[in-house]
């Protein structure tokens, strides 16, 4: 498969997106993916939602349309250029014959409301001012980034959702979904997450945040060139939070790199964090990560017990044995809240960042899950 973004125009001022913290947006535009074909009943949909970093390419490879495709989209081009001819993030599992079988479903992956690839967010013009959003952007929420997803589904002319996955950031999508339009899917599978963001989790992306804002380029989020070692900094905390003790000594031990007289782990952190500068955004960082903080499913809703029990269609909640940023017993407790809940769990040395490494396991996992 080639991967080809579209771009939708959501919204407007007559029907305006009105934010959860009190403000509106009264034009969003959605980047998004598709693999397959939307059938008749227009019902055979699964919705593959990404993370804090991630974007709409879940499968497909980057080819020399998409780099053209993305030319208006600052980071999203960086991105299509980084991952020229590469497959997307989820590819193992997405495609015809594969466990989400492009043969049989229509898989959309749009790209979340306040992101810098392709869908409205920081790194926006803001139709009224005619101005780069930056600091300006409003404060989101996981729920407002669902509202424009239903949007964008209701213009799709989809009358029904098969499944709706993703892990992390996206896997708090996933609860939000099935809270928000209870009888719009049959099945969710959210995988290392959370149903609301652990003191632990702000702490991480509390850390992550400040190295952006006391990076003098960063020029109170009105900077000219991209803050990058805010951003490397920002990048190399939440790695660390992604992978595991076992995982990080398996791989690295205490190797010295010679030529760069450091430790290998320190040079793995070095590029990781360098590789994130050239393609993200370091005011959508902030945004992103503020959302992912505010994130608890049982506000306003008398709490996470009860908002968890309102949700009706079949689960089956993923953990990681390692994960240290969502551990796995905040998985088996979303599973005992679900009515017609199920738990497996994928056995890693890796960490959080299993659920982009473990393809075996979760092959397994999502093809029992869909004939079940």
């Amino acid at each position: 498969m080639i991967a080809k973004t579209k771009f939708e125009n959501l919204f407007s001022q007559s029907n305006p997106l009105n934010l959860e913290y009190g403000e509106r947006l009264e034009s969003v535009t959605v980047a998004y993916q598709s693999y397959g074909e939307l059938n008749s009943e227009k019902d055979n949909v699964i919705i593959v939602n990404h993370a804090l970093t991630g974007n709409a390419h879940a499968a497909a490879i980057v080819d020399d349309f998409e780099i053209k495709n993305s030319e208006s989209y600052e980071r999203l081009n960086a991105y299509n250029k980084m991952f020229y001819g590469k497959e997307g993030w989820w590819d193992p599992l997405i495609g015809a014959g594969k466990a989400i079988d492009t043969n049989k479903y229509f898989v959309i992956c749009p790209n979340i409301l306040g992101s810098c690839y392709g869908t409205t967010g920081p790194t926006s013009l803001n139709p009224i001012t005619n101005q780069i959003y930056n600091m300006n952007f409003p404060q989101i929420t996981v729920r407002d980034m669902i509202k424009v997803q239903k949007e964008l589904v209701d213009k799709l002319g989809i009358s029904k959702i098969e499944l709706i996955i993703g892990g992390s950031l996206g896997g708090m999508q996933v609860l939000e979904w099935a809270i928000m339009y209870p009888t719009f899917m049959n099945k969710i599978m959210p995988i290392a997450t959370s149903a609301a963001h652990s003191a632990w989790a702000i702490g991480l992306n509390e850390a992550s945040r400040n190295a952006i804002i006391n990076d003098p380029e960063w020029e109170n989020g009105y900077y000219k060139i991209q803050p990058e070692k805010g951003i490397s900094l920002a990048r190399k905390i939440a790695m660390i939070s992604y992978r595991s003790f076992n995982s990080f000594n398996k791989k690295f031990d205490r190797t010295f790199n010679e030529k760069e007289n450091i430790f290998e782990i320190e040079s793995y952190l070095n590029y990781q964090g360098d590789k994130l500068t050239k393609r993200f955004d370091a005011n959508t960082y902030l945004c992103l990560s503020k959302a992912m903080d505010l994130h608890d499913i049982g506000k306003d809703r008398g709490g996470i017990a009860k908002a968890l029990s309102s949700i009706n269609c079949k689960a089956m909640c993923v953990g990681i044995d390692s994960d240290i940023l969502y551990p796995a017993s905040e998985q088996k407790e979303i599973k005992n809240r679900i009515k017609n809940a199920e738990y497996s769990e994928i056995n890693s040395l890796h960490g959080h960042d299993a659920f982009l490494i473990e393809f075996d396991q979760l092959d397994k996992i999502l093809r029992n899950f869909l004939i079940d």
